[in-house]
């Protein structure tokens, strides 16, 4: 199993996302200030993935660790979920090791949900990366398709780039090249394209943050992503666990979006290719109106066509 996190005791160790797939390598965290700059530096990143090493930061660092750790990324809420139970931990250790735990769980739950709507043989295109990289294992979204393939041999993945940070080229096609899962890598602007001449079946994207009406914050260019979908009579479904669903926001017009340096757009890996003096804009999230959304899929089941009144009654 593809292990993005792994708590040692006394350090935490992270698969540092930004190497791959050219190289394995985990990084070291000792305190609450280092797991912070792997979140803020994308060391670690994906939502669920984010809560889990908080909360381990928090067993490094004690009760002075919370607003360095608060203060890494803004959009995932999962992070602020995980601090909430946190403070309240009578042993931390084992709260954070539960966090895991249930992340785990509720991925696996998610899978088995979200492939009942997966039909025999579906070309599945997905957005960013939302595998096992992204959470404590297994995946949401790439959970879905895992557990898919896992009942269905002839689902195939459709991995879009994600631009600016790659992560569909590098971690997505990674974990299906790792696992055997037959994918194809596109660029974003060919998913319209292959959309348009039948060539997809279904999208399932993962989630940061998820509004009380069913709005969803995910990788910049969902949001395109979503509309081309409706215009092609496709099903679009958002997996993502309960921890995931930020009641208390109305709608995704609050939710908080996270713009980046602006160095990932004018080039990688030490690479330029954008010219000198040019203005960058990187808002590393979009926001899908839940009117958008087929269904959510959690841990719980699936909410269909998602509303203010069903996304609560899924929460209770």
């Amino acid at each position: 199993m593809i292990e993005p996190i792994r708590w040692q005791g006394d350090r935490l160790e992270l698969l540092d996302q930004r190497l791959l797939p050219d190289q394995t390598v985990y990084v070291t965290c000792r305190t609450a200030a280092e797991v912070a700059a792997a979140i803020r530096d994308m060391v670690v990143r994906g939502a669920p993935a984010i809560g889990c090493a908080a909360a381990f930061g928090v067993v490094l660092g004690g009760k002075d660790s919370f607003e360095v750790l608060a203060a890494s990324r803004p959009t995932a809420v999962n992070l602020f979920w995980a601090l909430d139970r946190m403070k309240g931990a009578k042993n931390p250790e084992a709260e954070a090791r539960a966090i895991f735990d249930e992340d785990l769980a509720a991925n696996r739950a998610m899978g088995r949900h979200g492939a009942a709507l997966i039909p025999k043989g579906a070309r599945i295109l997905t957005y960013c990366n939302a595998g096992a990289l992204a959470t404590s294992g297994h995946g949401t979204a790439l959970g879905v398709v895992r557990t898919a393939f896992e009942r269905d041999k002839t689902v195939s993945v459709i991995a879009c780039e994600t631009r600016p940070y790659l992560q569909g080229a590098r971690l997505t096609a990674w974990e299906c090249v790792q696992e055997g899962i037959p994918c194809t890598l596109i660029t974003d602007n060919m998913a319209g394209h292959l959309m348009s001449k039948g060539e997809v079946d279904v999208v399932v994207v993962g989630a940061d943050r998820i509004a009380a009406n069913g709005d969803a914050a995910n990788k910049i260019g969902t949001y395109m992503m979503a509309v081309l979908a409706r215009r092609h009579r496709l099903p679009f479904y958002v997996a993502a666990p309960t921890s995931t669903f930020d009641p208390k926001i109305a709608d995704g017009s609050a939710i908080p979006i996270e713009e980046r340096p602006g160095h990932e757009v004018l080039g990688y890996r030490g690479v330029r290719w954008a010219p000198e003096g040019v203005a960058v804009r990187n808002p590393a999230f979009d926001v899908t109106p839940a009117e958008l959304i087929t269904g959510i899929v959690c841990e719980r089941g699936v909410i269909p066509e998602p509303n203010r009144e069903r996304v609560l009654a899924a929460l209770t």
